[in-house]
């Protein structure tokens, strides 16, 4: 992605988080203007559309407390410091489906919430996958439910209001464009 960063004129405000930083800066923009700006920086996420041979799709059903309820998701995680977008969802996939997949196809990347973050969502196409007998143990934190849906139910879903996030929409559309 090309990225033109901002001139920082001074930094405000400054927050370390378990998963993010928060900073409220003076910037001047690349078309000059000035102003105060608040951003959350991330370190990214990595997801994936598991596809089994019958070609459902693994979704899991994830308590987020700041939506205050269960959100229907593709699985996902955080990209840990230094590490490959690749190996982080070959990692959260078995942590969070019981699923091993075989192939990975890269589908694309795109921003979460430009508006006010930097996070990047890094999409991956899992097939051939295996369900593990033993998986290994998920964070402590989750309360995840796994599904398989076809591709019709999830779009169902998404077109009756279900709550899905909107990394989830964004990856089946490029899973979606991907099978045409």
């Amino acid at each position: 992605m090309d990225r033109t960063p901002p001139e920082i004129l001074r930094q405000t405000l400054s927050y370390r988080s378990r998963k993010f930083d928060f900073e409220v800066n003076q910037l001047r923009l690349p078309n000059q203007v000035e102003g105060e700006w608040a951003c959350i920086r991330h370190p990214g996420g990595a997801l994936a559309v598991p596809v089994l041979p019958d070609g459902r799709l693994v979704l899991v059903r994830q308590y987020r407390f700041a939506a205050e309820g269960w959100l229907l998701e593709f699985p996902a995680g955080t990209v840990e410091d230094h590490e490959d977008p690749a190996a982080t969802i070959a990692r959260e996939i078995e942590e969070e489906t019981g699923y091993r997949a075989g192939t990975w196809q890269h589908l694309g990347d795109f921003f979460l919430a430009p508006g006010y973050s930097d996070e990047v969502i890094y999409a991956y196409l899992a097939t051939d996958l295996e369900k593990l007998e033993h998986p290994p143990a998920g964070d402590e934190d989750e309360d995840i439910e796994v599904l398989a849906l076809t591709p019709e139910e999830l779009t169902a879903a998404i077109r009756d209001g279900e709550p899905v996030d909107a990394k989830t929409t964004t990856a089946f559309l490029l899973y979606q464009l991907s099978q045409s």
